[in-house]
């Protein structure tokens, strides 16, 4: 759920279909990174293969795994998390000690975005876009287009993955010679075995207004199908 579009509600409504890709390039390269600096990337290796085109991908309704949020162009990566519970599911990178702090979340079927910290940011509002929900989410992702199978290589493993791609285009128009406007582009590497296994995302677009370059990155270490843990900023609760 790389989402962290939903920073500015009217950017925010456009992209509800994207919100929360799991888009990941290519991994870093040799051991851990250190916390605060990005780090390098390979290329990822494209296997030839001729079976049928796989399955979309699709976000379980429990899930919990831990990772990398990485903005190349800022040098910064944090700590990320990806936890879902019962169809909830909430991404957090960073922290009070880190220089991105922020949380997204599909929460009762509205989608949330509270962004504590990040370089030159001055507001902090929790943007709220109701009726999205994971079905929605998962209706989304039915519209990728299949890139192909490649393996990742991560510092400990290889991973057999397949590469799919979701875009967002305005206005929707037939083909031709019209304008159009590309707002938001993810790149989502699932597990070859387990389409509900999401390893790496990248997002890029409006929807990452606050980053010069519009593009960050999503690397998980671990992925497990067990449920996490799902909390709604104080901030983000409505008022009594």
């Amino acid at each position: 759920m790389g989402w962290k579009g939903t920073r500015k509600t009217a950017t925010s409504a456009a992209l509800a279909g994207v919100v929360a890709l799991v888009l990941a390039g290519p991994p870093p390269a040799g051991n851990e990174p250190r916390t605060g600096t990005a780090p390098s990337f390979e290329t990822v290796a494209v296997r030839q293969d001729t079976s049928p085109t796989p399955p979309t991908p699709r976000l379980p309704r429990d899930f919990r795994g831990k990772g990398k949020w990485i903005v190349r162009d800022l040098d910064i990566t944090v700590p990320f998390t990806w936890e879902g519970r019962d169809g909830d599911s909430q991404m957090t990178a960073g922290g009070p000690q880190y220089p991105i702090w922020f949380t997204n979340l599909i929460y009762h079927d509205t989608l949330y975005t509270l962004t504590y910290k990040w370089p030159g940011l001055t507001e902090h509002p929790c943007s709220r876009i109701p009726g999205f929900n994971l079905e929605a989410l998962n209706q989304g992702f039915e519209g990728a287009r299949f890139v192909g199978r490649e393996t990742l290589r991560h510092p400990h493993s290889q991973r057999h993955v397949n590469h799919w791609r979701v875009g967002v285009v305005l206005p929707k128009l037939p083909p031709g010679n019209h304008a159009r406007l590309p707002l938001a582009l993810g790149d989502i590497y699932v597990d070859e075995n387990n389409r509900g296994t999401f390893w790496q995302v990248l997002q890029f677009g409006i929807q990452n207004l606050y980053d010069p370059e519009l593009d960050e990155w999503l690397v998980m270490d671990t992925f497990e199908h067990r449920p996490g843990t799902v909390t709604l900023p104080r901030r983000c609760e409505p008022p009594r």
